[in-house]
């Protein structure tokens, strides 16, 4: 039997230890975790993820705040909020929501905010720190934390004698992925789109991991038998049997005849998608534990 990964499940066990840790740690120093969200301008898709990360941090005991900036906001004054914010000793995480509307830098904006206070763990000094194998004082980008939760709790801590192959090399996932896998003793190759024999390459891996941005891309006769199959992407694609012009998401994997031959797989929706915001509840305590100079909870 094939088990199929109820991202959602893990995703309320990961809020519930950031709860326990959080109340914990209020208790213990006085110290209460603070989250703050910046979204610049009015796209509807970053609203609704800002609106669910604010009722998520309010749910898990944070101080939450929100600054909603309108799209005509100058270069100048982001970085000076975000400086105001890297100066808030109440403030633990810093979120800035992305894509920033043209002509916004979102680069320069995101390497401003204080490594310590990164919970998207996407500055160059948290991406160096992983590189490294130091996990005691960076933060991990938040999708591949939490895919990394679904494979040490399907094959533990220590990936020793594993092969994992990553389809994907973007900064975002695919290059943390790769690197938490190394970090955990698995043997692992980095695929992408000019990779030559793709195919034959996924086949011997145990561990898969697709986030590669096409539909369906990964079949049946990709996967070794037995393998752990995570399913990173998220795509819309046509659904004429559900009425005109609807759409259902898939993800990069045939999920129907993969799950014939995986024995772990993760579905889309309802896989590693829940986990990411879980994630960032996860690192914005870590962080606020090691402000506090206590040691933060596992994850």
């Amino acid at each position: 039997m094939t088990t199929v990964i109820d991202g959602k499940n893990v995703a309320a066990s990961v809020i519930q230890t950031v709860k326990i840790a959080t109340a914990a740690l209020e208790k213990s120093t006085g110290v209460t975790t603070g989250l703050a969200v910046v979204i610049v301008g009015d796209d509807p898709a970053s609203h609704a993820y800002v609106g669910s990360k604010g009722r998520m941090a309010k749910e898990c005991g944070f101080k939450s705040v929100q600054h909603t900036l309108p799209a005509e906001t100058k270069q100048e004054e982001l970085a000076a909020l975000v400086a105001t914010l890297n100066a808030d000793p109440s403030i633990h995480g810093i979120l800035v929501q992305l894509p920033l509307p043209k002509p916004l830098d979102s680069e320069a904006i995101i390497q401003s905010i204080l490594p310590e206070k990164d919970v998207d763990g996407l500055s160059v000094v948290n991406a160096g720190k992983l590189a490294t194998g130091d996990l005691k004082t960076g933060l991990v980008s938040c999708t591949p934390a939490g895919a990394m939760v679904f494979v040490r709790r399907t094959h533990g801590e220590d990936l020793s004698g594993l092969n994992a192959v990553v389809i994907g090399r973007s900064n975002l996932f695919g290059k943390p992925m790769a690197q938490l896998l190394l970090n955990a003793n698995a043997t692992v190759t980095i695929a992408h789109s000019r990779t030559r024999n793709l195919a034959e390459v996924c086949r011997n891996a145990d561990i898969l991991v697709a986030a590669v941005g096409r539909p369906e891309m990964v079949r049946a006769d990709w996967v070794k038998p037995g393998a752990t199959v995570i399913d990173v992407g998220i795509n819309r694609v046509a659904a004429p049997e559900r009425g005109e012009g609807k759409t259902r998401l898939v993800g990069d994997v045939a999920f129907e005849e993969v799950s014939a031959v995986a024995s772990t797989i993760t579905p889309v929706p309802g896989g590693v998608g829940p986990m990411t915001i879980a994630m960032l509840m996860a690192n914005t305590v870590i962080a606020a534990h090691r402000t506090a100079g206590q040691t933060p909870p596992q994850f």
